[in-house]
């Protein structure tokens, strides 16, 4: 496989790998964490901002967050966005602060946070694999139109083979540590 190719497998997994890890961020733990509300979308005058945009979220304890609108008129907006998520969290309003306790999980909520865990670590898995197929396809071309020869195609695809398999351990890592984080929480 030439470097290039290589290169360009490496970047697209890498980029699976951060999109997960955000979307593991999102799922809530026992703990606070500003990274639950990354996700968050307000409908603010008309359209959708994000939270971040709206208002700073700090964690001055470990399961409150406390989030500082900067608009006085869209504290009730962000406070709906946030009894609306899949979070489950219920923001109390003083003036344009919310502050949230973080509740702690309960094993029915842990279990479904877990499977929701799950689904995503096996759809960020079929995203690598289908740079996988890609890729393969993509030297099969070459191969066919004899810009590489049968033996280079046999090789690259093993090099291919092992750089889908360190990413995918990379995922099924990283939801170890996520599933663990859950049943700690």
């Amino acid at each position: 496989m030439s470097a290039q190719l290589q290169q360009e497998v490496e970047q697209k997994c890498l980029k699976i790998i951060e999109h997960f890890k955000k979307e593991l961020s999102g799922l809530r733990g026992g703990r606070a964490n500003a990274a639950m509300f990354e996700h968050l979308q307000v409908d603010y005058y008309g359209s959708r901002a994000p939270l971040q945009t709206l208002a700073m979220i700090s964690i001055p304890e470990p399961r409150l967050v406390l989030i500082s609108v900067y608009d006085p008129s869209a504290a009730e907006a962000v406070e709906k966005a946030i009894q609306s998520s899949e979070l489950g969290l219920n923001p109390s309003r003083e003036g344009t602060s919310l502050r949230i306790v973080i509740p702690a999980l309960n094993d029915d909520r842990r279990k479904q946070l877990q499977k929701q865990a799950g689904k995503l670590s096996e759809e960020n898995k079929v995203r690598v694999r289908g740079v996988r197929h890609d890729t393969l396809e993509e030297l099969k071309k070459q191969e066919k139109a004899k810009k590489i020869s049968q033996d280079d195609q046999r090789r690259s695809t093993e090099q291919v083979q092992k750089v889908i398999d360190k990413y995918n351990k990379i995922v099924d890592d990283l939801l170890i540590a996520k599933e663990k984080e859950l049943l700690e929480g």
